[in-house]
């Protein structure tokens, strides 16, 4: 396997680039399309169980060691400004909601890792979060995928 792919993934995982990253190191690098948007897609989707997991089992664990509670202390406050604004204008269509800010293509605003913090805070259903978070992995990784792919065009 090339090892461009690799790196590709890995960006995919990663909390700031994740599948946006990923995929458009993978198209500057001149990789496949299809086998890049599988590959970055399956990578952040896999950080969605390992997300869950840190933060149903080893986050309590944590908790215990100062600097990490007051790190993430200080990151929720911040955080639970966002999410009530979030919960006030989305709580109708709740887990469509929760799929379409996966799924926007943004830096920070939108991506698996937001959407598994937001599901675990708001205590929405696993199973129907993890359905909800997927389907807007997917749909990201489209739109990021044909936006890559027409910008490239434009300068080829």
């Amino acid at each position: 396997m090339d090892l461009r792919f690799i790196y590709a993934a890995i960006l995919s995982i990663l909390p700031i680039s994740e599948l946006r990253g990923g995929l458009i190191y993978a198209s500057l690098n001149g990789l496949n399309p299809l086998i890049s948007f599988f590959i970055c897609t399956a990578a952040n989707i896999l950080v969605i169980f390992l997300i869950f997991f840190f933060l149903d089992k080893i986050h309590n664990l944590f908790t215990g060691i100062r600097i990490y509670k007051n790190f993430f202390d200080r990151y929720l406050e911040r955080f639970q400004k966002k999410l009530d604004r979030f919960e006030k204008k989305y709580s109708a269509v709740g887990f469509l909601a929760l799929t379409l800010l996966v799924a926007l293509p943004l830096p920070i605003v939108g991506g698996a890792w937001t959407g598994c913090l937001i599901a675990w805070l708001l205590d929405l259903g696993r199973k129907r979060s993890i359905v909800a978070i997927i389907f807007g992995v997917i749909i990201s990784g489209l739109l990021v995928s044909l936006g890559t792919l027409g910008f490239l065009r434009l300068f080829s």
